[in-house]
């Protein structure tokens, strides 16, 4: 298949108010060309009914009927991420019939890893006939459930791109690519084989913190942190977590770790604790790889906090960069993600294998809603 344009969609678990829109040429396995990439806000009242609706999942945890409000907020974002989508096409340029597909994420709200031989679960809101009806073209969503239902960890669904962009940036044995969202996640590639998990919490519980005690949506330039001093006894035993030390394929849910790990500790000093806990998580988590690399290429919005990047340099003892300083782009990243997946679906090509999310064979994914024909 000859490269196409595809457009990305990505809203992550922080609920940072916004749509992350990317475009990319690629045919599923290398990446040709990236295109342009922009935000889109979230009108007030959708931001409120995402945060409503995922307390609603936390309370659900998968037994008995859906919550209501899981529709209404399906709904309401799969429109919002349909006509964002058909704006952005229309301010660069392009139409409806210059892009393959649209590789639509959905918003996760609750994900439940499997085991002791249970299998997981998983639920990401997203209808992709609503997004293919406002935009008019062919929409790729649901891109987790196959996995999970083969066995897999559902997530992360990252490494397949993530080694794409290695290997456009030439990066070696001594890279990986680590991405800081609500939770965090590593990917690193020997070769053909790649292996990626998630090595625990990013920004969540520290937005959280921070949302918790009144003082904003989040640690802007990790200056509340900066101004705090680490809880190191009780960094200890956070760290001493059975995940953290868990062979991978592993995944986790946004709250596996709550901000309530801070709890006891004021504002400035629960937000070190917790930004020196997701540093150590990610030191831990290159102890598990088949070698361990001495350099991190930093996406996600974790990258933003310099009081982050500067724990994760000291405690994991790696040399981190920022995506931007190697040519990529660390805002979209994930959107592109999401474009790349979505040709991959089409084309019948795996999203996930054993090395990423522990499934027995590389199992493709994702559902297509065709375009209306007029």
């Amino acid at each position: 298949m000859k490269p196409a344009w595809a457009v990305g969609l990505m809203t992550g678990t922080v609920l940072d108010g916004h749509i992350d829109i990317a475009m990319i040429k690629t045919n599923g396995e290398t990446i040709e060309k990236f295109g342009p990439w922009g935000f889109a806000p979230y009108a007030q009242e959708i931001r409120s009914l995402l945060r409503d609706t995922l307390a609603a999942a936390v309370r659900w945890q998968f037994e008995g009927p859906e919550p209501d409000i899981f529709r209404q907020a399906e709904i309401a974002l799969s429109k919002a991420q349909g006509e964002a989508v058909a704006t952005f096409l229309n301010e660069h340029g392009f139409k409806p019939s210059d892009i393959a597909a649209v590789g639509f994420h959905g918003q996760t709200v609750l994900h439940r890893a499997p085991h002791d031989g249970v299998r997981g679960k998983t639920r990401q809101l997203g209808d992709g006939r609503i997004v293919a009806d406002i935009v008019g073209a062919d929409v790729v969503y649901d891109f987790r459930t196959a996995d999970i239902d083969a066995g897999g960890q559902g997530a992360p669904l990252a490494p397949i791109y993530h080694k794409a962009l290695l290997g456009k940036v030439n990066a070696g044995r001594d890279t990986a690519i680590l991405n800081l969202g609500g939770v965090a996640n590593i990917t690193w590639a020997d070769g053909e084989n790649m292996y990626a998990f998630d090595t625990g919490p990013a920004n969540a519980p520290v937005n959280d913190w921070i949302r918790a005690h009144s003082a904003g949506e989040m640690d802007v330039d990790g200056r509340i942190a900066a101004g705090g001093s680490v809880d190191e006894e009780r960094l200890e035993r956070l760290l001493a977590h059975p995940y953290l030390s868990r062979a991978f394929p592993k995944s986790l849910d946004r709250f596996d770790f709550p901000a309530s790990m801070a709890d006891g500790l004021d504002l400035a000093d629960g937000a070190a604790t917790l930004t020196a806990f997701t540093a150590g998580a990610v030191s831990k988590a290159l102890d598990l790889l088949p070698q361990r690399p001495t350099r991190v290429i930093v996406c996600g919005g974790g990258r933003k906090n310099p009081q982050m990047m500067k724990e994760i340099e000291r405690r994991a003892k790696v040399e981190v960069v920022q995506s931007d300083a190697v040519g990529l782009r660390g805002d979209a990243i994930e959107a592109e993600c999401f474009a790349h997946l979505a040709l991959r679906s089409i084309r019948d090509l795996p999203l996930s294998f054993p090395t990423t999310t522990g499934v027995k064979a590389p199992q493709c994914g994702g559902r297509l809603a065709h375009k209306a024909i007029i």
